[in-house]
């Protein structure tokens, strides 16, 4: 009787153990995502959140998630289940993307029998010959930084059929099965141990890659120059290798501290379906940390692969100023400025540029229409000829701009308008510690109509100077900067002479 009892108790410990050692080798495949949100930085950088409904056994075992993207960070996924946040745990995480690929394919049967199927050249009937797979044909380049690795021709594959040796074997090959661990889109297989059975709605976020988003703008200048139209577009672009259907989207614009290391991968315009309030902005901006945040008032699909562009803003009949700078060292004394080498030499700065450059610039307040954070990004601007027709007269990339703060556009050289600078006197005193030198601009309008230039000087050679003489009104924007505002007569000239003393 005792006898009977222990070998009972043996066989239930062995049974009992049996099923868990069962429950831990179980595989659930997790449900399709039921809600994702994506918040988008101009860093090719995104924040996915996703709800997916998982049914889980009690104790360990495997769940996989599918449709993850290619460029996940694995390091940065978070998992909550919101059913019973204390019950469920994730004891392993793997990320699987040894996807079916041609090469990869014949790795697995190197050294194994397949088959060709051939054509006998009389009849055209097939017939199969067997051998065993040589080499591929092909040479694995790995990628630094990613997990997906290219794959180079080296010539073509070679079998052993009949005891004889073949380069590219004739026939067409044909393999018994899909090799053990390929998979056909990437996924996170986890290990999982719940305290409680049954469905499970679970949160779950993580950062990718390849999912990034830019602005352009574009612009549309009066006749006179004096008002503007400027439309604001997002671009947001998806190579992440999977599809974003009806998502919450947000993007943040501004400088967010990155490492770089984590997202070293290789890379690889959709019309929304939805219908808006034609009036009402499409995107609703807030603040963030020391960020902008721009939020889409609706949901949207993003397909993998695709460029999808969003109006941002539009604004009409904004106040614009057309603005002639000629700054006749350009940015060359940036090389000299405060230079021992160079303070001293009288033939340093005797250089001129003639272009003198054409800017537009307008305020970006509510006044104009617009008022909100412009983010970084092209602006194109147009103009209409004689006839009507929009013609692109030039661009500029603007940096994030707060509200009220002016946009100044650098569009090109003007074409009827000239400059000249020269150094017209320099004299070194003191043992060398002061000089003084004595520059002259010319400018010259050849417009059917009155300008005012802007002209720009730099006080390079050293930090203490002082202007000794001038001819005409001046303003220190700064320590490194003069501007000297001159009107010129329609076909006119102006000249701007100045004298400046440097002492160290």
């Amino acid at each position: 009787m005792v006898k009977n009892t222990v070998l009972t108790g043996v066989l239930l410990l062995f049974i009992l153990d049996s099923v868990a050692l069962s429950q831990a080798h179980q595989q659930t495949m997790a449900g399709e995502r039921t809600a994702v949100d994506l918040t988008i930085y101009n860093q090719n950088l995104s924040l996915i959140r996703e709800e997916r409904i998982i049914k889980l056994v009690k104790g360990m075992s495997h769940v996989v998630l599918p449709d993850i993207p290619s460029t996940i960070d694995g390091t940065s996924l978070h998992f909550i289940s919101v059913t019973d946040p204390s019950a469920v745990r994730v004891l392993e995480q793997n990320y699987q993307y040894d996807l079916v690929h041609q090469a990869k394919l014949l790795e697995k049967y190197i050294g194994k029998e397949v088959e060709f199927i051939r054509v006998e050249p009389e009849t055209k009937k097939e017939y199969t010959v067997r051998g065993r797979l040589i080499a591929t044909g092909y040479y694995l380049q790995p990628q630094h930084g990613s997990p997906v690795p290219n794959y180079y021709s080296t010539g073509g594959m070679i079998a052993e059929i009949d005891g004889k040796i073949e380069l590219n074997p004739v026939g067409r090959l044909i393999l018994p099965s899909l090799a053990e661990g390929l998979i056909l889109k990437p996924q996170l297989e986890w290990l999982v141990n719940s305290a409680r059975e049954g469905q499970h709605k679970t949160e779950i976020s993580y950062l990718a890659g390849q999912l990034n988003w830019n602005c352009n703008y574009v612009a549309l200048l009066n006749k006179d120059d004096s008002k503007i139209d400027v439309t604001g577009w997002v671009t947001v672009t998806n190579n992440s290798g999977t599809s974003f259907r009806n998502a919450g989207l947000k993007l943040v614009a501004g400088d967010v501290n990155i490492v770089k290391e984590a997202f070293e991968y290789e890379a690889r315009l959709a019309k929304s379906q939805a219908v808006a309030d034609a009036s009402a902005p499409q995107f609703k901006q807030t603040d963030l940390f020391e960020y902008k945040l721009y939020s889409l008032q609706r949901r949207t699909d993003l397909n993998n692969n695709e460029t999808k562009q969003i109006e941002l803003t539009s604004a009409k009949n904004v106040t614009a100023k057309k603005v002639f700078i000629y700054d006749g060292l350009a940015d060359q004394w940036r090389y000299w400025y405060r230079n021992y080498s160079y303070r001293s030499q009288g033939s340093f700065g005797q250089q001129s540029n003639t272009k003198v450059g054409v800017f537009v610039t307008f305020k970006n307040d509510e006044l104009s229409g617009l008022g909100i954070p412009l983010p970084k990004g092209k602006v194109r601007v147009y103009k209409r000829d004689d006839d009507g027709k929009e013609q692109f007269i030039g661009e500029d990339q603007i940096d994030h701009t707060p509200k009220d703060e002016e946009v100044k556009l650098y569009l090109g050289n003007a074409f009827d308008i000239v400059g000249e600078r020269a150094q017209k006197d320099f004299k070194s005193y003191a043992a060398g510690h002061v000089v003084e030198e004595t520059i002259e601009i010319k400018v010259r309008n050849h417009k059917d109509e009155p300008v005012e230039v802007q002209v720009y000087e730099h006080p390079w050679r050293w930090s203490q100077w002082e202007i000794i003489k001038s001819n005409t009104d001046w303003t220190k924007v700064d320590q490194t900067t003069l501007r000297f505002p001159v009107k010129i007569a329609k076909g006119g000239e102006k000249t701007v002479s100045y004298t400046i003393r440097y002492t160290w």
